[in-house]
């Protein structure tokens, strides 16, 4: 090649290079982010009811479907629709009015579908009532995690909700995983652990009569042995029953309640109790807002099938699902309690001082606590101490029952113990949970 024509040809390709570099290193700056948005938006079509495989763990064949809005909010909150007996996934979306809901305010929602024959889920094996015990509870576990690692979403947002054998479902998931959902509502259940068989069998006739009662202490026992050490914060509940269910009756109801005021550690006794409609009973435990710890809706006169439209919008406010933020926790500072012990051999006595550190007056007070495993309260004062193992609530005498702004009050019991003599580190007063000083 001449020497003046491979100087021409040199210089155009200069030319060239020169002007495209600029635009691969934006082009190069740019894909990743293009790439990652695109491949987030193609998980899942949105506005419909699609399936997911491989999602993770998945011991007892589970299929998972999966409903994302077309606008999902940033860190969305994820709710578990659970189906009943003979039911599915798609069952259940069609059912319910959670995608539509889910358009309204942004959060994604989960639908776990049995694959048995019986196509009732797994509430009564010895797997499926602990921890990562295996069963259905793993599986749905893993539908959660695959949500909230793809869309990254709010784990502190987590609910589940479910009717009859999604229902049970709905208090095991409560059981085996606090420290994944934050609360639960459930239409026509039996309490955690109350179908529980040991043979094999997916039905427990005792539980379904509404034969099988426990005290409060008995029940709060069963949950938390499901996850033994636990000592973080608990789901909230609501349940909603009917008077004449003839499938999961009617007591069942009652022995829920107990067991999830015990798990909270408060009173039985209704905070609040009102009517919000027509042969409708709402009580309130532990607290009288919307999402009070624990929250109960009998059903006049009204069967096992008791899930209709609006109940939906009902169970988003318990969740505070409604507003489109996070529903608020229990938050410490509202009160303060300084705990000490003094013991010996087998025995202790324990002071206790609580503070009001709210700008208003708390009457009737009632402190929740758990002592330390072995340790049992053989008498008290200042307040009413019951029971007397386990998680206890001390209610405040008629002379100290009220506590102004800043005011404090002592109150104390003696116990014996095993060996461990340590002060409960973790209060609430009146559901609401207090610094430990």
């Amino acid at each position: 090649m001449p020497t003046a024509l491979r100087t021409t040809v040199t210089r155009q390709l200069r030319t060239l290079l020169a002007a495209l570099l600029p635009l691969l290193a934006a082009l190069l700056v740019a894909a990743p982010t293009a790439v990652a948005r695109t491949e987030a938006a193609d998980v899942v079509p949105t506005a419909t009811l699609t399936e997911v495989t491989d999602f993770g763990t998945n011991p007892s064949n589970l299929r998972m479907y999966v409903y994302v809005p077309d606008r999902v909010t940033a860190n969305p909150a994820v709710l578990v629709a659970v189906h009943w007996c003979t039911g599915s996934g798609p069952d259940m979306y069609n059912g319910t009015e959670y995608d539509t809901l889910a358009d309204q305010y942004g959060f994604v929602v989960v639908y776990p579908s049995v694959t048995r024959s019986s196509k009732c889920f797994d509430v009564s094996s010895p797997q499926a009532l602990r921890r990562d015990g295996g069963s259905d509870p793993v599986g749905i576990k893993s539908m959660v995690d695959w949500v909230t690692s793809t869309y990254d979403a709010d784990t502190s947002r987590v609910f589940a909700t479910g009717i009859s054998s999604g229902a049970m479902m709905t208090n095991v998931l409560l059981g085996d995983y606090p420290d994944v959902f934050a609360a639960g509502a459930a239409f026509s259940g039996v309490p955690f652990g109350c179908f529980a068989t040991t043979d094999g069998s997916e039905w427990n006739s005792a539980c379904a009569q509404g034969t099988v009662s426990r005290t409060a202490q008995q029940w709060g026992d069963i949950a938390r042995a499901a996850y033994p050490g636990y000592t973080g914060p608990r789901p909230r509940m609501q349940l909603w029953h009917g008077t004449e269910d003839d499938v999961l009756r009617y007591p069942n109801f009652g022995e829920m309640i107990k067991q999830w005021a015990n798990v909270h550690g408060v009173s039985q006794t209704p905070a609040a109790t009102d009517t919000p409609q027509s042969g409708w009973t709402r009580t309130r435990y532990g607290g009288t807002g919307d999402r009070a710890p624990v929250e109960a809706i009998s059903l006049q006169g009204v069967g096992h099938n008791l899930y209709s439209n609006g109940m939906a919008a009902r169970v988003l406010t318990f969740f505070g699902l409604d507003s489109g933020g996070p529903a608020p926790q229990p938050q410490p500072g509202a009160c303060k309690v300084t705990a000490t012990t003094n013991a010996w051999n087998t025995g202790l006595t324990a002071s206790l001082t609580i503070t009001n550190t709210s700008t208003t007056s708390v009457n009737g007070w009632q402190l929740g606590f758990t002592l330390p495993t072995g340790q049992t309260i053989t008498n008290g004062w200042g307040a009413t101490y019951t029971p007397a193992t386990g998680t206890v609530t001390a209610a405040g005498a008629s002379y100290n029952a009220s506590l102004a702004p800043g005011a404090s009050v002592s109150i104390g019991y003696q116990a014996n113990h095993t060996g461990n003599s340590a002060a409960p580190g973790i209060f609430t007063l009146n559901g609401t949970a207090c610094t430990a000083g």
